[in-house]
């Protein structure tokens, strides 16, 4: 009976010490991790289902190419080639932005694609169909034409929710301070997070889409910012958690929630974004976190981690910022509570990726992959 409750106390205190494990500040690095997939303007990684091995490399350039993570021998394959059908990213914030798998890939071969195209200047969420080792070039079927009146901020994500909904992010549309009001007028999609049922040949509106019955554009799921560039769900929670890029001196980590507005170009974070005009903040959710312009200049929304090789930042949202390298993490299960500086990498980060296992990869402008691990003690 002893043993029994001194093994229980053991458990309770080992469980106790794990629940208020936090990380440790600055005690992380970025290790450059497969040095075979070094592709030039890489935008996202994409892990295939299946075995686990291989990912697909989305290059802004408007090339896919499918690798082997464990194998540089394994020679990688053009998966996807619409170079000819995108603006040329040769500056600026266009091209091949975003892709995302069918959830029944494996089985369909479909996939989604965001992009930049040009006369006139429009943005692009198209279906591909594959083999699941190289698709179809020219399978693609237009869902959605955004038309773009600048060059900038044109968002770029693309992912499947728990709900098997495909999420867009769009950003305002661009120039400078949103000047056409994008972020808060609901009947345009520009600055938006959309929300679209692609089960069938062409997108249906979920029926809890917010604008359904009116009062804005029925694909818009949360709205008011000014450049989403990455986001993701929570694997074990859905919570779907958004970095917003900002312009003068905020970036910020959102939590959205359907329907939520955010704020844009009303607020910048947490401030008003010209304190001369009316600064009315009925009914905008502010940022779970933000920092200024002295810690960086665009922030890259990560995930909230899950693996298991760093338990002390289980259910911990990791982000960065692309210009300075830095990455921090904020408790996703607290509403409150100050960012940990986790690492100053010294990488240009323009995505994050999370493996199978829950661990965490950084995608750079450096053309090269970087894990995030543990500093050795």
């Amino acid at each position: 009976m002893r043993l029994r409750l001194a093994l229980l106390l053991a458990a309770m205190t080992a469980s106790a010490l794990f629940l208020s494990a936090c990380p440790k500040p600055n005690g992380y690095r970025a290790v450059h991790v497969y040095p075979h997939i070094d592709y030039a303007r890489m935008v996202a990684l994409q892990t295939m289902p299946g075995d686990g091995n291989f990912v697909l490399a989305v290059t802004k350039d408007g090339v896919v190419f499918r690798a082997n993570l464990d194998d540089p021998g394994d020679q990688p394959n053009v998966f996807l080639d619409i170079e000819d059908r995108i603006i040329e990213p040769t500056g600026g914030e266009e091209g091949l932005l975003g892709l995302a798998l069918a959830p029944d890939f494996l089985a369909s071969g479909d996939f989604y694609v965001y992009y930049s195209a040009g006369d006139p200047r429009r943005t692009v969420l198209s279906r591909f169909s594959s083999d699941t080792v190289q698709a179809d070039d020219a399978s693609e079927h237009v869902l959605l034409e955004i038309p773009q009146p600048y060059a900038n901020h044109k968002g770029g994500q693309l992912v499947f929710g728990p709900d098997g909904y495909l999420y867009l992010g769009l950003g305002d549309g661009g120039s400078g301070g949103d000047p056409r009001g994008n972020g808060q007028n609901t009947g345009v999609l520009l600055g938006k997070i959309l929300r679209l049922d692609v089960s069938q040949p062409d997108y249906r509106i979920p029926r809890d889409n917010p604008f359904v019955a009116g009062g804005g554009r029925p694909e818009i799921f949360a709205y008011g910012f000014r450049n989403p560039w990455r986001f993701s769900f929570d694997r074990e929670t859905g919570a779907l958690w958004a970095a917003d890029v900002g312009q003068n001196e905020w970036e910020e980590v959102d939590v959205v929630v359907n329907g939520g507005n955010y704020g844009w170009n009303v607020l910048e974070g947490f401030a008003c974004f010209e304190p001369q005009r009316n600064c009315n903040q009925d009914g905008k959710i502010p940022p779970r976190a933000v920092y200024n312009h002295d810690e960086g200049c665009a922030i890259i929304g990560g995930y909230v981690y899950r693996g298991g090789a760093m338990p002390e930042l289980r259910g911990w949202y990791v982000y960065g910022d692309n210009c300075s390298g830095k990455v921090w993490a904020v408790d996703a299960g607290k509403d409150t509570g100050d960012p940990v500086p986790l690492a100053d990498t010294g990488v240009n980060i323009v995505s994050f990726m999370e493996d199978e296992a829950g661990e965490l990869f950084l995608v750079t402008f450096n053309d090269a992959i970087y894990q995030l691990m543990r500093k050795p003690e």
